[in-house]
């Protein structure tokens, strides 16, 4: 009797026990009672999507998942049950009929809306045929970058970007609008200067661990940065690495101390320029006779006589899409930086203290 049973492939037994695990932890999370619990759940759960999204084969959506979701999402948290108490309240089990039941018919609304969806990976998708197509077969020379994905999310699909790091600049600066800029912590009773702390003998090998890794750290955000254009990366992902750089050291060292060193004024203030800086870029095109954020208008025509065709690209110098995906990249980065720092300072600016011979 033939067996009309398929084998399981390994990447398809790793798709199964990955999402199992997500599933185990959803449900641990619902039941716990412990903040504290929830937010290491919530950052395992970060994780394991992390992990799932390599698999998926789309490694720029799970960098940013791993630093954003398990990394600096996970600090902000912490910082904020500082504010509040480690285990929330009971609630009656008849009040949570209504949320129940809302969420369940919104989850029923969207698996109904997503059957209509053409199947992961179908060559017949309208995607894979046309969008996805078109953009394989023009962008190295409209472009003129390998990576497709830097192609994409910042030139093509530029205005798109730009206003999601304006979301993200008004998603800080109404954090911060809401609990303060930070600037409390400067006003605190001093904390222990670093030679005092030196003296105590105390922390050693947790202060000697942070010189070594806030540079390493800092590098790395800055290789992933400029690797945009070659690899996974670009300036959501290494804004967010160096503000862990930043957040590292006010865990170890102290808040006043790295706020003394970043002010909070100067990180807003940078955060501000990043959106203005990428906007700038598509205010310089429009001068140039072009549409806004299409940087084969970049540069005056001036600057691309003498140069042979081949590195033309519609009339203009393919070295537009090269500054202008560096600079709007530029402001991206300052503003995801400055953004995250400017929230850990608002939630632990309120604290009484994250220096480590704080009572906080």
């Amino acid at each position: 009797m033939p067996s009309f049973a398929t084998p399981l492939d390994a990447n398809t037994i790793v798709d199964i026990a990955l999402l199992a695990m997500l599933a185990v932890i959803v449900v641990a999370v619902a039941r716990t009672r412990s903040l504290l619990t929830a937010i290491i759940l919530t950052s395992v759960y970060s994780f394991i999507s992390a992990v799932w999204l390599v698999v998926m084969d789309a490694a720029d959506v799970s960098f940013t998942e791993a630093v954003v979701g398990a990394g600096v999402s996970t600090i902000i948290a912490l910082g904020a049950i500082l504010l509040t108490r480690s285990e929330c309240s009971r609630i009656p089990w008849r009040e949570t009929l209504l949320p129940l039941l809302l969420v369940t018919v919104t989850g029923g609304l969207l698996v109904y809306a997503a059957l209509d969806l053409p199947s992961l990976g179908d060559p017949s998708a309208p995607a894979n045929i046309y969008v996805g197509r078109l953009y394989l077969q023009h962008a190295e020379h409209d472009i003129g970058t390998p990576n497709i994905v830097t192609a994409v999310l910042s030139s093509y699909r530029g205005f798109d970007t730009l206003g999601e790091t304006t979301v993200i600049f008004a998603a800080g600066l109404g954090v911060a609008l809401l609990l303060g800029f930070g600037e409390r912590a400067l006003q605190d009773t001093p904390r222990p200067s670093m030679a005092k702390m030196a003296e105590s003998g105390q922390h050693v090998v947790l202060r000697v661990s942070a010189k070594m890794l806030i540079p390493m750290i800092s590098i790395y955000a800055f290789y992933v940065q400029f690797h945009g254009d070659l690899g996974p990366g670009g300036g959501f992902q290494a804004g967010v690495i160096m503000a862990v750089a930043i957040i590292l050291h006010a865990l170890v060292f102290g808040l006043q101390e790295t706020m003394e060193s970043i002010p909070p004024q100067l990180a807003r203030g940078l955060s501000a320029f990043g959106v203005l800086l990428y906007a700038g870029v598509g205010v310089v095109n429009l001068t140039n006779g072009g549409n806004f954020l299409d940087y084969d208008h970049l540069f005056p025509r001036i600057f691309e006589e003498g140069l042979p065709d081949s590195h033309l690209v519609g009339g203009h110098h393919i070295w537009g899409q090269h500054f202008g995906i560096l600079a709007i990249e530029l402001g991206v980065f300052l503003t995801v930086a400055s953004t995250m720092v400017t929230i850990f300072y608002a939630f632990a600016g309120r604290a009484p203290d994250l220096s480590p011979h704080g009572e906080g």
